[in-house]
């Protein structure tokens, strides 16, 4: 039993992030587009990339400034759109992450966007149909002497009711839509990419077994397109337990990099190991080496509670659950029938 709530929890999971967030691109006014609305960043004069559809603001210590975005409706009704400020920051798959926020943020961060940058009036708009509204935020500058960037998004999510189709660049494919306006402040002179190995240990993520490599980016500048080759090693016998190439990393400004490097049907057996991982871009490397211990109570954890040693795959499930609700619901269309037949028969 306790097995099966373990799957479930991990379809949970997965069926929670099949919401498509769509990068805000220049307005998209036509009215094809599935998701009802779209979003267009109205550029200041201190814009940065010119050409750039976020905001790219150069900023100076104890600045304030007025952000403007306007939101198009591109139904024949009414809208609610609901906005949020977000700090970004870099989530276990390597992208940056402009939606959830953080639940803990890297000790090197300073200044948040999220509390620099404050939606003005109401968080939740009607738009008019085949209309549009402009909407403001206003950001404050810190008024100590900052180097670097500071990076965020403007979230708006439609709240008025679900919709459906398919979106040309979503990442992912379901009901619910929304976008992201980036944010950059910059501010001074950029610094050095400071890359760190602050721990490695045996860990789980989304129910699955992992070593998971925490990194962490403590300068105010995005290391960005960064390729990870990693390889762990038994300490004792020198046998590779896990070999990994990740490519097209993103890291945040001052973010902490959770990296799992997935086991799958390998069990986490007690012991030393040893963590050799190159981290580069195009401009900049990194090499690290670091010992570690998994205790055996660790590894017993671990392998009790994943999903990674189930024989059923998570998609049989996932298409039983729907055909279950299939069954569900053609009964209760059979028993209104039956009864409705029923008391035609008796009349």
């Amino acid at each position: 039993m306790k097995k099966m709530m373990r799957w479930l929890g991990a379809i949970l999971v997965m069926i929670s992030g099949l919401s498509a967030v769509v990068p805000a691109q220049a307005a998209n006014t036509d009215t094809s587009n599935n998701i009802g609305f779209s979003v267009a960043a109205q550029t200041p004069k201190n814009q940065i990339d010119k050409q750039a559809t976020f905001f790219d603001l150069k900023m100076t210590a104890g600045q304030t400034q007025t952000l403007q975005t306007r939101i198009y409706n591109t139904t024949n009704r009414d809208i609610r759109v609901a906005m949020g400020i977000h700090t970004a920051y870099t989530n276990s798959g390597g992208a940056i992450e402009y939606v959830t926020p953080a639940k803990k943020y890297d000790a090197s961060l300073q200044y948040r966007v999220d509390q620099l940058t404050k939606i003005k009036g109401p968080t939740t708009v009607t738009v008019p149909a085949n209309g549009s509204k402009l909407v403001s935020a206003q950001t404050t500058m810190p008024t100590k002497d900052f180097n670097g960037a500071l990076l965020g998004g403007w979230y708006f999510k439609r709240v008025d009711q679900k919709v459906t189709g398919e979106v040309k660049g979503a990442t992912n494919i379901s009901s619910e839509y929304s976008y992201v306006v980036g944010i950059k402040y910059s501010l001074g002179t950029a610094p050095t990419p400071v890359l760190k190995l602050s721990d490695v240990a045996a860990g789980m993520v989304n129910y699955h077994r992992s070593i998971v490599v925490t990194l962490r980016n403590t300068a105010a500048v995005m290391i960005p397109r960064v390729t990870m080759k990693t390889t762990v090693t038994a300490k004792d016998s020198g046998k590779t337990v896990v070999k990994a190439t990740k490519q097209g990393v993103m890291l945040a400004s001052n973010t902490t990099f959770n990296y799992p490097l997935l086991l799958n049907k390998q069990k986490l057996q007690a012991g030393t190991y040893h963590l050799h991982l190159v981290a580069h871009n195009s401009a900049h490397k990194w090499t690290f080496d670091r010992d570690f211990k998994i205790s055996a109570a660790t590894a017993k954890t671990y392998n009790q509670d994943t999903v990674d040693d189930n024989g059923i795959s998570i998609w049989w499930l996932i298409g039983l659950g729907a055909l279950g609700m299939l069954i569900v619901v053609l009964l209760i269309l059979w028993l209104v029938l039956f009864l409705k037949k029923r008391r035609q028969s008796q009349d």
